[in-house]
């Protein structure tokens, strides 16, 4: 008898691109009805993303999955995420490599990922309340960079910030009559090259 996270792994995340067997298997042991309010852990599963308080969401799985997959975490790999909302893509990385700091600028939203996180015993997580678009100078370069917010223009800061052999991937709002276009940024020789991967919706970015 399949969970419904297995289900959710088997139905809308490998018929739709996401090829990763480590990302699979963390998404299938993820609680994440555990990162959501009481009244709508009974959606956790859905194809769809959430709404959660201070007008954030927590992503649909699919997009949680191909963020993922596309920043390629490595178990010796440091990442720093940017809206940590309900935590629960934090926890994803976590599972994937060695620390996560997950930025996020609303002090209610990282005061509870940080209390889920703690109770779930994810003990490689560190939330911070901070403006994203800075990125974390104390714990730079970074390896992974996902960006869970959307930008009108890649922060400096966070290109800065990252890694020889590093990626990002981070949503653009190219023009605001279309979709964001997702992006994977990619830094060899201190070059940062990127390439589109698919379109997205998500929150905008805040500076400050």
């Amino acid at each position: 008898m399949s969970t419904p996270a297995q289900k959710m792994v088997a139905e809308q995340l490998v018929p739709h691109g996401v090829t990763d067997e480590r990302v699979l298997y963390v998404m299938s042991e993820m609680p994440r009805e555990e990162f959501l309010p009481p009244k709508l852990r009974r959606h956790a599963y859905e194809d769809r993303a959430l709404g959660i308080d201070c007008g954030q969401t927590i992503s649909q799985p699919l997009v949680v999955a191909l963020m993922t997959q596309a920043v390629a975490p490595k178990p010796d790999e440091i990442a720093l995420e940017v809206g940590a909302g309900s935590g629960y893509q934090a926890a994803v990385l976590s599972r994937l490599c060695r620390k996560v700091i997950t930025l996020e600028r609303e002090p209610a939203l990282a005061e509870h990922a940080s209390e889920t996180l703690g109770r779930l015993g994810f003990t490689n997580v560190e939330v911070a309340v901070a403006d994203g678009s800075l990125g974390w100078v104390a714990l730079a370069p970074f390896d992974i960079i996902l960006v869970a917010a959307a930008a009108r223009v890649v922060p400096p800061a966070l290109i800065e910030q990252l890694a020889e052999g590093g990626r990002m991937v981070i949503p653009v709002a190219v023009s605001p009559d279309e979709p964001q276009d997702l992006r994977l940024y990619e830094k060899h020789d201190g070059v940062v090259r990127y390439r589109s991967l698919f379109p997205v919706l998500f929150v905008p970015l805040r500076a400050g």
